[in-house]
């Protein structure tokens, strides 16, 4: 691996779990104990660009929108995707420069980042990406007949609102975003897969998947690693059935035939097995996934699955 350029994803559930009702005083814990796993490892390689999913936060706020009076504007999702990624990386970033100590300790930037989709692409007629809060059934049904939603089983329990995520082709920041990342400071980019935007700069109603845009981040800026954060330990075949194997080190040839034979499905596990395809494949560098809770571990490969050319 020619550099040691590392582009860290945190998964939107691992900043907001399940059943948390997502206070501010339970964000700030929970995104400031992401702060203390993700110190040890920027203490050791400060040249780390960190991005973060939004699944909960943009359901949450496009909810919002929905209750406002009527009369009241609705806002877009590309401008709830704008908001969570001011949300969210002020949150990240300030949490950084709290838990960081010493006089030199690393600029931490925030970046608005747009991402440019193809209005042909076939998600927009198949949504997956799912966003906001969990259902029962009955509630699924009365929403998709009164909003006009598309609601599918969430493969973690209950019914979630699923919205068009197309595969993000061109990161328009990532220039500026290695600059900084050369210059000394840690950057927080792509924040929910980025805004999505069409070949003329059209904003696109979607959500893009923030695994995918992660990689498209580290294959433009030169990345040698991928660190998928999540809230499972690593990768495993037959996940939740009787067989059930989780994988360590695997090479690229190998996670390929696992992802053809249908083991990693599109809602959880599917992006971030093809994102790690994805970014190996075109860098030569290696993704790891595994549970943010042993951060440090996943990124020295002694936790979680790790995906290595060969």
């Amino acid at each position: 691996m020619g550099n040691n350029l590392t582009i860290i994803a945190l998964g939107g559930n691992a900043i907001l779990p399940k059943g948390a009702r997502g206070t501010p005083e339970e964000q700030w814990r929970t995104v400031e104990k992401a702060a203390i796993q993700l110190v040890e490892i920027i203490e050791e390689n400060p040249r780390v660009i960190i991005t973060h999913g939004n699944g909960p936060q943009v359901g949450y706020l496009v909810e919002a929108f929905e209750n406002l009076p009527p009369g009241k504007p609705r806002q877009t999702l590309d401008i709830a995707v704008a908001m969570t990624q001011g949300w969210l990386g002020y949150l990240i970033a300030h949490s950084l420069d709290r838990v960081l100590s010493g006089s030199s300790k690393p600029r931490i930037a925030a970046v608005v980042t747009r991402v440019m989709v193809s209005r042909r692409d076939p998600a927009f007629q198949n949504p997956t990406k799912f966003i906001g809060s969990y259902y029962t059934r009955e509630e699924a049904e009365k929403l998709a007949r009164e909003r006009g939603w598309t609601m599918k089983p969430d493969p973690r329990g209950g019914y979630r609102r699923v919205v068009p995520s197309p595969k993000p082709l061109k990161v328009l920041e990532a220039g500026i975003v290695r600059s900084l990342v050369y210059s000394g400071a840690i950057v927080v980019a792509v924040g929910g897969g980025g805004i999505p935007v069409d070949e003329n700069l059209e904003p696109v109603e979607a959500v893009i998947d923030k695994d995918l845009a992660s990689a498209r981040l580290g294959i433009e800026v030169g990345a040698s690693r991928l660190v998928i954060l999540t809230d499972v330990p690593g990768v495993a075949l037959n996940y939740g059935k009787p067989g059930e194997k989780w994988l360590g080190r695997v090479t690229l040839g190998e996670i390929k035939e696992y992802y053809a034979e249908g083991h990693f499905p599109p809602g959880s596990m599917g992006p971030k097995v093809q994102a790690s395809i994805e970014f190996v494949e075109a860098t030569g560098g290696v993704a790891s996934i595994g549970s943010l809770g042993e951060a440090y571990r996943v990124y020295k490969m002694e936790a979680g699955t790790h995906i290595v050319p060969g």
